[in-house]
């Protein structure tokens, strides 16, 4: 779902947006919204999805662990500036080191390698 901006200015702000959604703050985020909505955290029969309209997104209900699939892991391709795509960097390597550690810990396969 593109969003494009007409003006240098709401791309800016776009790209303020988005750098807030990724990284350690954004997991946090992320988590704090699920559960002020009491969804789930992971539910592994619960696939995440690709939405084809924000009505669809806004409807959503999936697990917080889906959100991050479903936009968060996007947003670092979708940002204007060359100094956002700098810093969405890390922030989204954070993210994918996040997604694996919580999946091994969920699926106890970090418990296995310690035995």
């Amino acid at each position: 779902m593109a969003t494009p901006m007409s003006t240098v200015e709401g791309e800016l702000v776009q790209d303020a947006d988005r750098l807030d959604a990724i990284g350690a703050i954004g997991v946090a985020r992320a988590f704090a919204y699920g559960g002020h909505k009491g969804r789930p955290l992971h539910d592994p029969a619960v696939p995440p999805i690709t939405h084809d309209s924000f009505e669809s997104y806004k409807q959503n209900t999936a697990p917080t662990i889906n959100h991050f699939y479903e936009k968060l892991l996007h947003l670092r391709g979708r940002l204007n500036t060359p100094a956002a795509r700098r810093v969405a960097e890390e922030r989204h390597h954070f993210m994918e080191q996040f997604l694996e550690q919580f999946l091994r810990e969920w699926d106890s396969t970090d418990v296995s390698t310690h035995a």
